[in-house]
């Protein structure tokens, strides 16, 4: 989800919610939207605040009004019981803060609570335990149980250590003391080891795959004259004689395009067009292989194969940008080859630009 905002991309998130308008009594599912700045949407914009006297009005419900109220969890020890906090109408604005520090990469509640708990891990101080518990009850309540990310005793370590020295945990638990925040450590403790030995074990399988190295966007441009060698030669328009299959083109887009006509003639009038433009729309206007959408990729490979093998300076450049991501853009060729966002294009050129410079890589050093 995401909105333009003075021609910058805002991203957010949505859930649903139940409406109620002045001219309709009878609450309704809308969406409600939250973007990274903090502008909500829901049947009209507004912030934080304006929400917030939505909830306290009822304007807008969390559920169905219309639905009886749900049952309670089952009558258990409350320091023992694995089911969420309801969800209040604190508890959603609460999430919703967590939702845009989320969208704007900073860390949530949830993460300033593992942050405390390593803290604490490290130096077990009372002092410690005290932030982690301050941390802790700053999470939404519907949320606390999901912290930890485990299935079995679920936020349960977190209420005990949380739980001052003396008291019952929530109530009606056992009593804190030295000997239970020991076994919480305890519990910490060997979850950090296992994530440890889970991080070392795939960074041997990961050996491989080295620091990321910065994309590299490959423009479309207008009117190249070849007389410059940059990275303009790793688009398919650069002017650059390429012998194919016995035939001899003016550019990439030159041999592609005669391959993909079904007639020789067609091939003939296409490979002597005098402009990359003329190739493009000739092609595009004359009847295509019947099979051209399952071979294009491999004719592509070989013609860029036969490019950068028969123009020695051409293949340095590509081999000069390493094992960077090429990001090859533009609408002069179709987003089957282009990136056009995340909504548009497969970014196909790229790919196989990065595949050939990989080939020419490992050819031996002469």
């Amino acid at each position: 989800m995401r909105r333009v905002v003075g021609g910058e991309t805002v991203v957010g998130v949505w859930c649903h919610v139940w409406v109620t308008h002045h001219s309709s009594p009878r609450p309704f599912v809308e969406d409600l939207f939250v973007f990274a700045d903090g502008h909500i949407e829901c049947g009209g914009g507004m912030d934080l605040d304006g929400l917030r006297r939505r909830l306290a009005d009822g304007r807008v419900r969390l559920r169905d009004p219309d639905l009886p109220a749900p049952s309670g969890p089952p009558e258990r020890p409350r320091w023992s019981a694995r089911y969420p906090e309801p969800l209040t109408d604190d508890g959603f604005v609460a999430e919703i803060l967590d939702e845009v520090e989320r969208l704007n990469g900073r860390p949530t509640s949830s993460d300033r609570c593992w942050d405390a708990i390593r803290r604490w891990q490290d130096d077990p101080t009372e002092a410690n335990r005290r932030l982690v518990r301050d941390a802790y009850l700053a999470i939404p309540g519907h949320n606390r149980v999901y912290v930890l990310g485990d299935m079995d005793r679920q936020d349960i370590p977190l209420r005990q250590l949380a739980t001052d020295p003396g008291e019952p945990v929530c109530g009606d638990g056992p009593i804190a003391d030295e000997a239970l925040y020991l076994q919480v450590k305890e519990y910490f403790d060997a979850g950090s080891r296992s994530e440890d030995a889970f991080r070392a074990k795939i960074a041997l399988r990961h050996a491989d795959d080295a620091a990321p190295t910065p994309a590299i966007v490959l423009h479309e441009r207008g009117n190249v004259s070849g007389d410059v060698l940059d990275d303009a030669v790793l688009r398919n328009e650069f002017p650059s004689p390429i012998t194919y299959r016995g035939q001899t083109y003016r550019t990439v887009l030159h041999a592609y395009w005669a391959q993909a006509v079904a007639a020789p003639t067609d091939h003939d009038r296409i490979r002597d067009t005098a402009s990359v433009r003329d190739a493009q729309e000739l092609g595009g206007s004359c009847p295509l292989r019947p099979d051209w959408s399952v071979r294009r990729v491999a004719v592509m490979t070989e013609i860029l194969r036969a490019k950068f093998t028969q123009h020695p300076p051409m293949a340095e450049i590509l081999l000069a940008t390493g094992d960077a991501v090429l990001i090859y853009t533009g609408y002069s060729e179709s987003p089957f080859w282009t990136d056009r966002g995340p909504r548009e294009g497969r970014n196909w050129m790229g790919r196989l630009l990065e595949l050939v410079r990989s080939e020419l890589a490992a050819q031996p050093s002469s």
